[in-house]
């Protein structure tokens, strides 16, 4: 499907409300049924973008992403609690059948209503580079808090989860939530963007050295970026006490991701007083979504569990 056709569809969609889309993951046994909402009412700030259609690669990763959009999982017995899910992949690709699908189901199983985010990747040619991701993230916040009455969910119990690079993404939405890095186009940009509660695993939290070695890194900043960029980029740099509480996960041999990027990150909530958990696991590398049977990673989703509970996000 082209862009062009792509938009058309999804306008038409998103003018009834929801799309239908019958999308299922491929490594669950429960179904829940989805449905697909655009983010932007018309092009995405700053236009640009890709053209042909969306790329899928073996791992379900996706790609070449013209439009961004949600895909909402419903749980059977919502509790009213709502949460954003973002996979990473390095801002080269979007992780979805290894990281987000799978989050999403466990998240719909236990009546949290699951929004998966295809957001924009900044190296597929969007005028505005780095800020497409976030201002897809931002919007999708305010979209869900728009909507929240008519779907039977709380305003106040709207959280984030993020992988890798999603993490970096969400990192930065919560702790930048007053930033404004799209103009407002409707009324929706009228709500708050911040998250109420934020787990975030095996992120990506600083860019700066000497932890500058990832994708994240070379495609947000380049390089060669000085201290100033890789700062302005960096999640630690703008927690402050109005940061939601953070649930931290990092695998201490993890080769992607320093794991001193989650003790950072504990660093900095701790400094402004922000509750902040932080489950540092033995072994278990990078990418292992909710966790792999027969190692340390399968641990995290059950503590994930007891905080959501400890937090009222579970009923």
């Amino acid at each position: 499907m082209n862009r062009r056709n792509f938009i058309l569809g999804a306008s038409a969609a998103l003018f009834a409300g929801c799309v239908n889309a019958k999308e299922r993951p491929h490594n669950t046994l429960t179904i829940t049924d989805t449905e697909t909402l655009l983010l932007w009412p018309q092009t995405p700030p700053g236009g640009g973008g890709p053209s042909g259609p969306m790329k899928r690669d073996k791992r379900g990763a996706i790609s070449n992403i013209s439009q961004p959009y949600l895909t909402v999982y419903r749980p059977k017995n919502p509790n009213g609690a709502a949460m954003l899910v973002a996979a990473g992949g390095g801002y080269k690709r979007i992780e979805m059948e290894t990281e987000a699908h799978p989050a999403a189901q466990w998240l719909s199983e236990r009546g949290i209503t699951a929004f998966v985010l295809t957001y924009r990747l900044p190296h597929e040619g969007w005028n505005v580079g780095p800020l497409a991701p976030l201002q897809d993230a931002q919007r999708a916040l305010r979209l869900i808090r728009a909507n929240a009455e008519k779907r039977g969910l709380k305003k106040n119990q709207i959280g984030v989860l993020g992988f890798s690079a999603g993490g970096h993404l969400l990192g930065l939405a919560s702790v930048r939530a007053d930033f404004e890095s799209y103009p407002p186009q409707d009324a929706t940009d009228n709500h708050s963007a911040r998250p109420d509660i934020s787990a975030l695993i095996y992120p990506i939290i600083t860019l700066e050295a000497p932890y500058d070695h990832t994708s994240t890194a070379h495609i947000l900043i380049g390089r060669d970026a000085d201290e100033q960029e890789a700062a302005k980029w960096s999640v630690q740099t703008y927690v402050n006490p109005q940061t939601p509480p953070m649930f931290l996960v990092q695998a201490k041999d993890d080769p992607v991701s320093n794991p001193m990027n989650t003790v950072i990150m504990q660093q900095a909530c701790e400094k402004a007083h922000v509750p902040c958990e932080l489950h540092p696991l033995a072994s278990g590398g990078h990418g292992f979504g909710m966790g792999k049977p027969g190692s340390p990673t399968q641990l995290w989703p059950h503590e994930f569990r007891d905080w959501l509970q400890q937090r009222g996000e579970l009923s």
